[in-house]
């Protein structure tokens, strides 16, 4: 029963993929355009300064692949594999929890995965490092950034999941309401904590020394020697509508795998028992 129900949460999981892949073309992609622009406009301004103030001008690196291959095979493909792994992860947790979170429907208990994965994986980490166009983020800082997401994805998931065992063990005292509030607020307290441990991007030591003590790593206007804007910082609107498109991408995925999932899942859970044989009437013979 376990192979079939990953087998199925693999299947949910790249028709989400796909529909995910479909939304983000549409509404992310012109984003990520604009991003792209404003990147070539700075990069040219910064190789501007730096030939008036007799510094070579850093040449631009070879693109491997077209826009075009990129916003298509390439983010299509990704997003697929990605629905695809994240259906098998959803598929293992959903075999874990039957039977151990008490009397839910096979439907329901998809959907409360899938809300549990869409909080543990994206919304909680986005929260304290959201995801960023390109021109946002620098070279330098690539392996302290990926480091510490996976952190705040780690410890987003591990207290998802103790507070899940905490509101099982508070349920017999409080009742179910009140425990999953006292567990809820727990997980809020902690992971709280943690993202104020977690240092902001903008504080990374590269950064500092480079930038400035600033928040993030979002463009500020670039300026000439004398202290005037040459080129403008990062436009707020692009960065705004990227974040929430890329929100709402993710919260398409995670709920088209609760909702593909669940019949399938109900179906290898609860199968519909066997007709019973009928025979079919013997036919009066005709009388001549």
């Amino acid at each position: 029963m376990e192979k079939r129900l990953v087998l199925r949460g693999v299947l949910a999981g790249a028709i989400a993929g796909l529909l995910a892949f479909v939304f983000a073309r549409i509404f992310a992609e012109p984003q990520i355009n604009k991003a792209i622009d404003y990147e070539s406009g700075r990069d040219a301004a910064q190789n501007a300064l730096d030939k008036a103030a007799g510094l070579p001008a850093s040449p631009a690196g070879p693109d491997l692949f077209s826009r075009t291959v990129q916003a298509d095979v390439g983010i299509g493909v990704g997003l697929i594999l990605f629905g695809a792994a994240m259906g098998a992860i959803f598929a293992v947790v959903y075999t874990v929890c039957l039977g151990r979170v008490g009397n839910v429907r096979p439907r329901t208990l998809a959907l409360l995965v899938a809300g549990g994965g869409f909080l543990g994986f994206y919304l909680v980490p986005f929260v304290k490092y959201p995801a960023n166009p390109p021109a946002i983020g620098h070279e330098d800082t690539i392996k302290a950034r990926t480091g510490l997401y996976l952190i705040m994805v780690v410890c987003s998931i591990t207290l998802l999941a103790l507070a899940v065992w905490l509101g099982r063990r508070l349920q017999e005292r409080f009742g179910t309401w009140n425990a999953t509030l006292l567990a809820g607020a727990a997980f809020l307290v902690v992971i709280g904590v943690v993202i104020g441990l977690l240092p902001a991007l903008g504080h990374l030591a590269t950064n500092r020394e480079q930038y400035g003590n600033h928040g993030t790593e979002t463009p500020v206007p670039l300026t000439d020697p004398h202290g005037r804007i040459v080129y403008p910082g990062f436009p707020a609107d692009v960065l705004f509508k990227f974040r929430f498109y890329s929100v709402a991408a993710q919260l398409l995925l995670w709920s088209a795998i609760g909702l593909v999932f669940g019949p399938l899942a109900e179906r290898v859970l609860s199968p519909a028992p066997a007709g019973r044989t009928v025979r079919a009437p013997r036919a009066d013979p005709v009388k001549a």
